[in-house]
Protein backbone atom coordinates (compact mmCIF):
# COMPACT_ATOMS: atom_id res chain seq x y z
CA UNK A 1 0.00 0.00 0.00
CA UNK A 2 2.87 2.65 1.04
CA UNK A 3 5.33 2.75 -2.08
CA UNK A 4 7.11 5.93 -1.29
CA UNK A 5 10.10 4.53 1.13
CA UNK A 6 9.57 7.32 3.14
CA UNK A 7 6.41 6.42 4.54
CA UNK A 8 7.56 2.86 5.35
CA UNK A 9 10.31 4.22 7.75
CA UNK A 10 8.07 6.35 9.37
CA UNK A 11 5.77 3.76 10.05
CA UNK A 12 8.43 1.41 10.70
CA UNK A 13 9.99 4.20 13.33
CA UNK A 14 6.15 4.24 15.27
CA UNK A 15 6.14 0.51 15.14
CA UNK A 16 9.30 0.47 16.93
CA UNK A 17 8.58 3.49 19.58
CA UNK A 18 5.36 1.75 19.98
CA UNK A 19 6.95 -1.78 21.00
CA UNK A 20 9.30 0.43 23.04
CA UNK A 21 6.36 1.26 25.41
CA UNK A 22 5.01 -1.95 25.63
CA UNK A 23 8.26 -3.25 26.89
CA UNK A 24 8.71 -0.24 29.11
CA UNK A 25 5.03 -1.19 30.08
CA UNK A 26 5.83 -4.78 30.78
CA UNK A 27 9.03 -4.20 32.65
CA UNK A 28 7.06 -2.26 35.25
CA UNK A 29 5.28 -5.59 36.69
CA UNK A 30 9.45 -6.56 37.25
CA UNK A 31 10.72 -3.78 38.85
CA UNK A 32 8.35 -4.14 42.25
CA UNK A 33 10.77 -3.52 45.39
CA UNK A 34 13.42 -1.58 43.38
CA UNK A 35 14.41 1.87 43.87
CA UNK A 36 13.40 4.44 41.36
CA UNK A 37 16.62 4.81 39.94
CA UNK A 38 16.83 1.27 39.33
CA UNK A 39 13.91 0.91 37.72
CA UNK A 40 14.59 4.02 35.68
CA UNK A 41 17.98 2.06 34.77
CA UNK A 42 16.31 -1.30 33.81
CA UNK A 43 13.55 0.78 31.82
CA UNK A 44 16.04 2.34 29.91
CA UNK A 45 18.39 -0.51 29.09
CA UNK A 46 15.42 -2.20 27.92
CA UNK A 47 13.91 0.77 25.32
CA UNK A 48 17.57 0.76 23.97
CA UNK A 49 17.80 -3.12 23.62
CA UNK A 50 13.94 -2.33 21.99
CA UNK A 51 15.56 0.11 19.59
CA UNK A 52 18.74 -0.93 18.10
CA UNK A 53 17.87 -4.52 17.80
CA UNK A 54 14.48 -4.91 16.58
CA UNK A 55 15.03 -6.96 13.30
CA UNK A 56 13.22 -4.66 10.25
CA UNK A 57 10.27 -6.03 8.26
CA UNK A 58 10.74 -8.13 5.47
CA UNK A 59 12.03 -5.73 2.15
CA UNK A 60 13.83 -3.20 4.42
CA UNK A 61 17.36 -3.24 6.21
CA UNK A 62 17.47 -4.05 10.09
CA UNK A 63 18.67 -1.04 12.26
CA UNK A 64 22.46 -0.70 12.59
CA UNK A 65 23.35 -1.43 16.14
CA UNK A 66 24.82 1.97 17.70
CA UNK A 67 28.33 1.87 19.08
CA UNK A 68 29.13 3.08 22.86
CA UNK A 69 30.79 6.50 21.08
CA UNK A 70 27.61 7.29 19.20
CA UNK A 71 25.04 6.73 21.70
CA UNK A 72 27.44 8.71 24.00
CA UNK A 73 27.01 11.17 21.12
CA UNK A 74 23.24 11.14 20.89
CA UNK A 75 22.39 11.34 24.97
CA UNK A 76 25.08 14.39 24.85
CA UNK A 77 21.66 16.09 22.30
CA UNK A 78 24.30 15.75 18.87
CA UNK A 79 22.62 14.99 15.91
CA UNK A 80 23.64 11.86 13.47
CA UNK A 81 24.00 14.16 10.37
CA UNK A 82 22.59 10.40 8.14
CA UNK A 83 19.53 10.45 10.38
CA UNK A 84 18.21 14.19 9.04
CA UNK A 85 19.59 14.04 5.61
CA UNK A 86 20.78 10.55 3.95
CA UNK A 87 21.54 12.44 1.06
CA UNK A 88 24.66 13.75 2.63
CA UNK A 89 27.32 11.06 2.41
CA UNK A 90 29.85 10.24 5.37
CA UNK A 91 33.17 8.68 5.03
CA UNK A 92 34.69 9.27 8.55
CA UNK A 93 38.52 9.80 7.65
CA UNK A 94 39.66 9.29 11.32
CA UNK A 95 38.34 5.85 11.54
CA UNK A 96 40.27 4.37 9.60
CA UNK A 97 44.42 4.76 9.20
CA UNK A 98 44.51 6.52 5.40
CA UNK A 99 44.54 10.23 7.13
CA UNK A 100 47.68 12.46 8.36
CA UNK A 101 48.20 10.45 11.69
CA UNK A 102 49.00 7.21 10.05
CA UNK A 103 46.45 6.06 13.07
CA UNK A 104 42.83 5.16 13.44
CA UNK A 105 41.47 7.44 15.97
CA UNK A 106 38.07 6.64 15.97
CA UNK A 107 38.13 2.50 16.68
CA UNK A 108 34.22 2.53 17.32
CA UNK A 109 32.39 5.40 15.38
CA UNK A 110 31.09 5.75 11.82
CA UNK A 111 29.10 8.01 12.00
CA UNK A 112 29.38 11.67 11.20
CA UNK A 113 27.70 14.16 14.54
CA UNK A 114 27.02 17.57 14.83
CA UNK A 115 25.47 20.06 17.38
CA UNK A 116 21.68 20.53 15.81
CA UNK A 117 22.55 24.41 15.00
CA UNK A 118 24.92 23.06 12.87
CA UNK A 119 23.70 20.40 11.63
CA UNK A 120 20.68 22.29 10.27
CA UNK A 121 22.92 24.87 9.04
CA UNK A 122 24.59 21.61 7.04
CA UNK A 123 21.35 21.24 5.61
CA UNK A 124 21.01 24.35 4.07
CA UNK A 125 24.18 23.93 2.46
CA UNK A 126 22.83 20.73 0.48
CA UNK A 127 20.42 22.34 -0.03
CA UNK A 128 22.35 25.54 -1.48
CA UNK A 129 24.37 22.81 -3.45
CA UNK A 130 21.56 21.47 -5.24
CA UNK A 131 19.88 23.96 -6.34
CA UNK A 132 23.19 24.68 -8.17
CA UNK A 133 24.21 21.15 -9.60
CA UNK A 134 21.43 18.54 -8.38
CA UNK A 135 23.44 15.60 -9.29
CA UNK A 136 26.16 16.73 -6.94
CA UNK A 137 26.21 16.14 -3.54
CA UNK A 138 28.21 17.26 0.10
CA UNK A 139 30.73 14.51 1.50
CA UNK A 140 31.55 14.32 5.50
CA UNK A 141 35.08 13.21 6.03
CA UNK A 142 35.16 14.73 10.19
CA UNK A 143 32.57 16.52 12.16
CA UNK A 144 32.49 16.67 16.10
CA UNK A 145 35.13 15.12 17.57
CA UNK A 146 35.45 14.20 21.16
CA UNK A 147 38.30 15.72 23.34
CA UNK A 148 40.14 12.48 24.02
CA UNK A 149 40.16 11.94 20.17
CA UNK A 150 41.62 15.49 19.85
CA UNK A 151 44.00 14.67 22.26
CA UNK A 152 45.21 11.93 20.29
CA UNK A 153 45.59 13.96 17.34
CA UNK A 154 47.55 16.25 19.28
CA UNK A 155 50.01 13.65 20.29
CA UNK A 156 50.83 12.83 17.01
CA UNK A 157 51.84 16.98 15.93
CA UNK A 158 53.09 18.18 19.03
CA UNK A 159 56.40 19.48 18.63
CA UNK A 160 56.33 19.34 14.85
CA UNK A 161 55.70 21.52 12.16
CA UNK A 162 52.13 20.07 12.00
CA UNK A 163 51.05 20.94 15.31
CA UNK A 164 50.05 24.39 13.95
CA UNK A 165 47.01 23.04 11.71
CA UNK A 166 45.80 20.89 15.11
CA UNK A 167 44.33 22.58 18.26
CA UNK A 168 45.69 22.35 21.25
CA UNK A 169 43.41 20.78 24.05
CA UNK A 170 45.11 22.03 26.58
CA UNK A 171 43.97 25.12 25.20
CA UNK A 172 40.16 24.15 24.56
CA UNK A 173 40.74 22.69 21.28
CA UNK A 174 38.68 23.67 18.31
CA UNK A 175 35.48 23.96 16.92
CA UNK A 176 34.95 20.39 16.18
CA UNK A 177 35.47 19.75 19.97
CA UNK A 178 31.78 21.20 20.49
CA UNK A 179 30.19 19.47 17.54
CA UNK A 180 30.07 22.81 15.84
CA UNK A 181 33.03 22.39 13.05
CA UNK A 182 33.10 19.97 9.60
CA UNK A 183 35.63 18.62 7.06
CA UNK A 184 33.75 18.45 4.04
CA UNK A 185 33.77 18.20 -0.14
CA UNK A 186 31.79 17.53 -2.80
CA UNK A 187 30.73 14.49 -4.53
CA UNK A 188 30.16 14.41 -8.67
CA UNK A 189 27.04 12.67 -9.90
CA UNK A 190 28.83 9.33 -10.00
CA UNK A 191 29.50 9.77 -6.54
CA UNK A 192 34.14 10.67 -7.15
CA UNK A 193 35.25 13.68 -5.06
CA UNK A 194 35.97 17.13 -7.51
CA UNK A 195 39.52 17.73 -7.68
CA UNK A 196 40.44 20.22 -5.32
CA UNK A 197 44.17 20.28 -5.82
CA UNK A 198 45.28 18.27 -2.11
CA UNK A 199 43.53 15.37 0.02
CA UNK A 200 40.93 16.31 2.52
CA UNK A 201 43.60 16.49 5.46
CA UNK A 202 47.21 17.66 3.51
CA UNK A 203 48.85 19.99 5.72
CA UNK A 204 50.85 22.32 3.91
CA UNK A 205 50.04 25.65 2.13
CA UNK A 206 49.00 23.66 -0.60
CA UNK A 207 45.72 23.46 1.01
CA UNK A 208 45.59 26.96 2.08
CA UNK A 209 42.39 29.38 0.31
CA UNK A 210 44.34 32.60 0.82
CA UNK A 211 46.95 31.56 -1.98
CA UNK A 212 44.91 29.93 -4.23
CA UNK A 213 46.06 32.97 -7.14
CA UNK A 214 49.85 32.25 -6.71
CA UNK A 215 48.97 28.37 -6.31
CA UNK A 216 47.73 28.68 -9.76
CA UNK A 217 50.07 30.72 -11.02
CA UNK A 218 52.61 28.34 -9.88
CA UNK A 219 50.72 25.19 -11.55
CA UNK A 220 50.74 23.53 -8.10
CA UNK A 221 46.61 24.03 -8.48
CA UNK A 222 44.14 23.98 -11.76
CA UNK A 223 41.99 26.93 -12.48
CA UNK A 224 39.21 24.15 -11.91
CA UNK A 225 40.44 22.87 -8.73
CA UNK A 226 40.40 26.72 -7.54
CA UNK A 227 36.51 27.13 -8.71
CA UNK A 228 35.41 24.09 -7.26
CA UNK A 229 37.21 25.45 -4.05
CA UNK A 230 35.15 28.56 -4.79
CA UNK A 231 31.79 25.87 -5.14
CA UNK A 232 32.30 24.86 -1.89
CA UNK A 233 32.85 27.93 0.23
CA UNK A 234 29.45 29.54 -1.80
CA UNK A 235 27.58 26.91 -0.85
CA UNK A 236 28.90 26.37 2.81
CA UNK A 237 28.79 30.46 3.32
CA UNK A 238 24.96 30.39 2.20
CA UNK A 239 24.23 27.37 5.08
CA UNK A 240 25.75 29.91 7.38
CA UNK A 241 29.53 28.51 7.92
CA UNK A 242 32.88 30.29 8.07
CA UNK A 243 36.22 29.26 6.48
CA UNK A 244 39.42 28.10 7.40
CA UNK A 245 42.56 30.29 5.91
CA UNK A 246 44.61 27.10 6.23
CA UNK A 247 42.30 24.36 5.31
CA UNK A 248 40.15 24.47 2.26
CA UNK A 249 37.07 21.43 3.81
CA UNK A 250 37.59 22.77 7.02
CA UNK A 251 34.30 25.32 8.20
CA UNK A 252 33.04 26.22 11.59
CA UNK A 253 29.56 27.27 12.48
CA UNK A 254 30.71 30.26 14.66
CA UNK A 255 33.67 31.62 16.52
CA UNK A 256 35.60 30.17 19.15
CA UNK A 257 34.36 32.54 22.05
CA UNK A 258 30.78 32.25 20.73
CA UNK A 259 31.71 28.26 21.12
CA UNK A 260 33.10 28.84 24.36
CA UNK A 261 29.87 30.90 25.88
CA UNK A 262 27.35 28.99 24.49
CA UNK A 263 28.66 25.47 23.95
CA UNK A 264 29.68 22.68 25.85
CA UNK A 265 32.70 20.53 24.97
CA UNK A 266 32.39 16.76 24.16
CA UNK A 267 34.49 14.80 26.54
Amino acid sequence: MYTNPKDRLMIFKSIITAVCLLIACASCTGHKGKTEQESVDTLCADSAVAKYHLQAPCGMKPLPTKSPLALCMDSLGLVDIAEIDSNIHIRLMYAQADNFTGEVLYDDLTEAYLHPDAAHALIKAQQALKALHPAYSLIVYDAARPMSVQKKMWDVVKGTSKSKYVSNPSRGGGLHNYGLAVDISILDSLGIPLPMGTKVDHLGVEAHITQEGELVRSGKLTEAERRNRVLLRKVMKEGGFRTLPSEWWHFNYCSRDVARQRYKVIP
